[in-house]
Formats: C-alpha cells, structure tokens, sequence
C-alpha cells in the first residue's frame, strides 16, 4: 500500500527526507516531551535506550534493558486485569518496578560474594550500575539519619516498641530514594 501512494505522488511534491523528518518531529517520544514540559516518561527512556543500546551493540547493557522492559510490560498485563485493557503503568509504578529489580541485584551480588563467586558479583555489580541510571538519586545513611531523628522527635517515640509507627511515617517520605533496609536499620539504632 506504502509503494503505491509513494509511487502516485510526484518526487517534488513531498521528498521522502521531507516525510522521514516529519515523522521523526511528530513520533510518541518527541510529544511526550512537548505535553510533558520536557521530562521523558521512564518507559518511553527505557524504549529510548533500548534503540540505542542495539545501534551501539552493547550487549551488556542491551541485556539489562530488555529485562526492564518486559518487567515493566509484565506489570502493566498484570494490572490490565484490574484496571482495563488500555492500562499502561505510570512512572512511580515504573520506578517501584525497577528498584524491586535492582533490588534483586543487590540480593544476587552478596549471595555471590558469600558463594565465593566474585567475577559473577562483579557482573551484577555493571548490570545494577545500568539499572540505578533509571533510579531517583539515593540519599546517604547521613541524610536518612536526619529524616529519621526528625520523625522521632515529631512523634515522641522512645522505645523499640515504637519502630513500627516510626516507619510508617518515614517510608513514605523515603520510598524510592532509600533502601528499606537502610532506613530500618537507622531507626533501629536510634531507637535502640
């Protein structure tokens, strides 16, 4: 069908350059960017660099991105069954999707250290490096420590008794920029 309106269409009327820029101009990307004031969505990124991971043949890093990929489209079928047919995940639905992923991958690094097995650690260390580029800057133990000492001061809390009701307010502020581990540890100390 392309060839016939292409060959019907005279070559000064719309060069094919003409149509390919337009194209490139009006793709889903670019007016994601124009609705968006500039912020590309995390899953049109993670299409983004798919694309360029494969021009580059960057097969470690084409890898990683696949894998994010079909986790992201995995949760979005998961959630079409609750939400509808047309459902596509949001970007803090993405981001909780990725840091469950790298989150496995810290997992993997300390059972391979304990294993023994460095040179696997060590691969799983460059393939999380790739997965933290798509995740929120993380704040150090310090910042964590603020935030919490701030938490027990607005609440009273002064017993271990208390670790419970201290999390809940703090890992909404945190979620996503702190490890839970991280921040449960810290509680733990400061009220311990």
């Amino acid at each position: 069908v392309r060839r016939r309106l292409h060959r019907n269409v005279p070559k000064t009327a719309c060069p094919r350059s003409a149509i390919t820029a337009a194209r490139l101009w009006w793709s889903p990307l670019r007016f994601c960017l124009l609705l968006d004031g500039g912020r590309m969505p995390i899953r049109d990124r993670i299409v983004a660099d798919l694309t360029a991971a494969m021009k580059a043949k960057d097969a470690t890093r084409l890898g990683v991105i696949r894998m994010l990929k079909s986790r992201i489209m995995e949760a979005e079928v998961e959630q079409r069954g609750l939400k509808g047919a047309g459902y596509v995940l949001e970007d803090e639905e993405c981001l909780a999707e990725i840091a469950a992923y790298a989150k496995q991958r810290r997992d993997s690094i300390v059972a391979f250290r304990q294993g023994g097995k460095e040179e696997l650690a060590k691969k799983e260390e460059a393939e999380l490096a790739i997965i933290q580029q798509y995740l929120p800057a993380q704040l150090s133990e310090d910042e964590v420590r603020r935030v919490v000492a701030a938490a027990i001061a607005e609440s009273g809390a002064t017993s271990a008794k208390d670790i419970g009701a201290i999390m809940k307010i703090v890992m909404p502020t945190l979620k996503g920029v702190a490890d839970g581990a991280v921040v449960s540890r810290i509680v733990r100390e400061l009220l311990g």
